[in-house]
């Protein structure tokens, strides 16, 4: 398949024009729908619905985005590895949501590629339907998850607790009934403890999916949420931050997930490694 014409196919799904991405491609209008064209016939489906105001996915060109995706993915992956130094031994694959690289991952790798500077590692971060995705396609050796989901020959093991704690830029804040609450999406998990911790609770003022966006936002503008007891710990001593007197705290567990029968040599090392740091996160 002509990689051109999958990158060409991405680039009007994210710019929802032909004209838009023909600019951001540096090519002409005529070219994007040549390509387009000639990738539907391939397929032998319509992939865009053509409208004055733009194009859309039809149900055949929603299926394909994500092999799309992950065609790329792996042309990228590819012209990476063979472009690795000849002492590189192997190429390490590795994800993980946002979060779990401020928390563990980053200093990880420090640790890891200190023992082992003849391996690679490639780093990713991404949602939990992109990692599983990139992880079932075989792009991920690893990814570290808050809910994975649990398939047929993968292995989840539990790394460590993330300890959830509400708090409030002023001492004195009632909590999730103030309309300057912000609801942070933590998963589905943490909103169904929300809804049985908060029965009378409807809707905040705000809802996010990004803890570190609800966290600058309250900073900014006050208000109260929920956010990870390690980030909020310091604006908690320096007393811009306030715990919410008799507010639950919310335990949410992070997850390794690999393939069972797929771990070479380099990832059980690199597992073994992982988990030992988590060890180490986890004392106080």
């Amino acid at each position: 398949m002509d990689m051109d014409q999958v990158r060409t196919f991405l680039e009007v799904v994210e710019a929802g024009s032909f004209i838009r991405a023909a600019e951001a491609l540096s090519v002409t209008q005529s070219t994007v729908s040549a390509r387009i064209k000639e990738l539907e016939l391939r397929l032998g489906q319509p992939l865009f619905v053509r409208r004055k105001s733009g194009v859309t996915l039809t149900t055949a060109g929603r299926r394909f985005q994500p092999h799309a995706a992950t065609l790329l993915h792996v042309l990228q992956q590819a012209r990476q590895d063979i472009a690795l130094p000849a002492e590189m031994r192997a190429v390490l694959n590795v994800g993980g949501q946002f979060s779990l690289w401020e928390r563990i991952l980053l200093n990880w790798i420090g640790w890891f590629r200190a023992d082992r500077p003849d391996v690679a590692v490639r780093a990713e971060v991404g949602t939990p339907e992109s990692l599983m995705r990139h992880l079932t396609d075989g792009l991920l050796d690893f990814a570290v998850i808050y809910a994975p989901e649990a398939r047929p020959g993968f292995r989840i093991e539990k790394l460590m607790d993330e300890n959830l704690l509400m708090v409030a830029t002023r001492a004195d804040h009632p909590g999730p009934g103030a309309s300057d609450y912000v609801f942070v999406d933590w998963g589905p998990d943490f909103d169904a403890w929300h809804s049985d911790q908060f029965p009378d609770y409807n809707a905040a003022g705000l809802h996010v999916s990004l803890g570190a966006l609800g966290l600058k936002y309250i900073l900014a503008n006050g208000g109260a949420g929920y956010f990870p007891a390690r980030v909020v710990a310091s604006e908690i001593v320096a007393k811009r931050l306030f715990p919410v007197a008799e507010a639950p705290q919310f335990l949410r567990p992070a997850h390794v997930i690999w393939a069972a029968d797929g771990a070479s040599e380099i990832t059980s090392e690199a597992l073994s490694s992982l988990r030992a740091a988590a060890t180490l996160e986890a004392k106080p």
